[in-house]
């Protein structure tokens, strides 16, 4: 990657509004429910920002793999793969419904790491969303670009999917505060997609997620993993929390149940995760109030 390049993006910002119209609550809510928390009259469930003010392209600007083409605002790093690696939410209120919502978007970093799968790029990204009673959210949100995956050599994409279907399933630990069971069907990644604008072909095209980016199947989104954890540890900890964490560490392949735990750590903190049905953990977070 060219650094003194990518450098130029570096605070560079946007602006983006919305507003938290009925519409989207009551698709939010048909779509996550009964997986969500208990909020005061008029307030929105925890993690709905995530669905608020996508940025809207025609077909002309967009790659082969269904997301928004690099270069704009996001800096063009020269890797194919793009997920959500983790971020950081610190909420002082709750978005109400009728809120009229504005994000402030700067890109914050830009790093390269060499891992296991080889070159690593970094972007951060930091959002603060403000609405008429004041800033209500200050996010951190770290994206990561990875090379392309292929399946082992000799390996089919059927054969792939058998192999990891052939693990044994692993129940969560018992000394879990709340657990939530979550059928990872294709109808539910696409609702989601659908909420966030979300066209990224890994999450509804299986021929594409396997034979192209080397997934065992569809790949359940990270913000929907988030959005879950968000809501476990505000039903468990009673109100959303103050400082929400979370890092993803493995890809949750749908076709199956997964599961969201909680447990309550000393100092009132809250560790929670997302876990495949077989033992894998995906996402893991960190909750404080």
């Amino acid at each position: 990657m060219d650094f003194p390049s990518l450098a130029q993006w570096l605070g560079r910002t946007r602006e983006t509004s919305d507003v938290l119209t009925p519409r989207l609550v009551d698709a939010y809510r048909a779509t996550l429910t009964p997986h969500l928390a208990d909020m005061e009259p008029g307030a929105a469930p925890p993690a709905i920002h995530w669905c608020l003010a996508p940025e809207v392209a025609d077909a002309s600007r967009m790659g082969a793999d269904g997301h928004l083409l690099t270069g704009e605002f996001l800096p063009p790093i020269p890797l194919p793969r793009r997920m959500w690696a983790g971020g950081r939410v610190e909420t002082s209120a709750p978005l109400h419904q009728g809120d009229h919502v504005t994000r402030r978007s700067k890109i914050a970093a830009i790093t390269r790491k060499e891992g296991r799968s080889g070159t690593l790029g970094f972007v951060t990204v930091e959002h603060e969303l403000d609405t008429d009673r004041g800033a209500v959210i200050r996010e951190r949100q770290d994206l990561v670009y990875r090379e392309a995956a292929l399946p082992a050599p000799g390996e089919t994409p059927g054969e792939m999917r058998a192999r990891a279907a052939a693990v044994p399933a692993a129940a969560p630990p018992a000394d879990c505060d709340k657990v939530w069971t979550i059928p990872a069907s294709p109808v539910l990644l696409f609702r989601y997609s659908a909420l966030t604008f979300n066209s990224h072909r890994i999450h509804y095209d299986q021929p594409y997620a396997m034979g192209v980016e080397g997934y065992a199947g569809l790949v359940v989104q990270g913000p929907l993993q988030a959005t879950l954890l968000l809501n476990l540890a505000a039903t468990i900890g009673g109100s959303s929390p103050r400082v929400f964490e979370y890092r993803g560490v493995a890809p949750l392949i749908a076709g199956g149940d997964f599961f969201v735990c909680g447990r309550r750590e000393t100092g009132g903190k809250l560790e929670c995760w997302t876990q495949s049905s077989h033992g894998e953990r995906s996402m893991e977070a960190r909750a404080s109030w």
